[in-house]
């Protein structure tokens, strides 16, 4: 599996330690983001309307130019350009804080990853956020870390959890009451699955 790292312009986070990848994609102030981890992105692109495109271009980059007035959010831009090169694992960093309208549309994101056939996970130096779709996922952590679980769609059918404080098995969550919120890892890892619909998983790590 080929991963491609996207760098937005939110909040900085370092990257995980153990995180490799492929590609590199900065949007906007991701430039300036990907600068402060020595990371030299393959792709800049955006509408540059939060980072001086003369600062990217003055370091020998071409940046892929955007107007302002879009439909696509710069990290969806990003992830239709790793998906048109060919990668099915894409990581997005620096995706959060600032804005919750930026947030939701990052998760939103997501989703559109998912249904394009590629796995997309928000990750910083404390979370990791994905979106699972008629699959298991395997998280991992130490015992007592967090995870919690959102539908996204109407329902989320057949959830199952196991390895977790609160084991659950064939239940349905919806999206209108927060019932997966904030459960704990009982030992290192714990297995969720969904048959129908999209499950948000957000997983917190307690190691800061």
């Amino acid at each position: 599996m080929s991963t491609c790292l996207i760098i937005t312009g939110g909040d900085y986070n370092d990257l995980p330690s153990d995180l490799s990848y492929d590609r590199v994609i900065a949007c906007d102030l991701g430039f300036e983001h990907a600068k402060k981890m020595n990371i030299t992105p393959d792709v800049v692109l955006g509408d540059f309307d939060s980072y001086d495109i003369e600062k990217v271009k003055a370091e020998g980059f071409l940046p892929i130019v955007y107007p302002s007035k879009k439909d696509d959010s710069d990290t969806v831009l990003a992830i239709k350009h790793a998906i048109s090169k060919g990668f099915d694992d894409i990581v997005i960093t620096c995706a959060l804080g600032g804005r919750t309208d930026h947030l939701l549309a990052n998760i939103q994101a997501l989703v559109y990853a998912k249904e394009q056939g590629a796995n997309a996970t928000i990750v910083s130096d404390k979370e990791t956020i994905t979106v699972i779709s008629n699959e298991e996922k395997i998280i991992t952590g130490k015992p007592g870390d967090t995870f919690s679980l959102f539908a996204l769609t109407d329902e989320c059918k057949n959830v199952s959890i196991k390895g977790s404080e609160y084991d659950a098995d064939d239940i349905t969550l919806n999206n209108s009451f927060p019932l997966g919120l904030s459960n704990r890892l009982q030992k290192e890892k714990a297995a969720i699955s969904v048959s129908e619909g999209m499950l948000l998983v957000i997983s917190v790590s307690t190691a800061l």
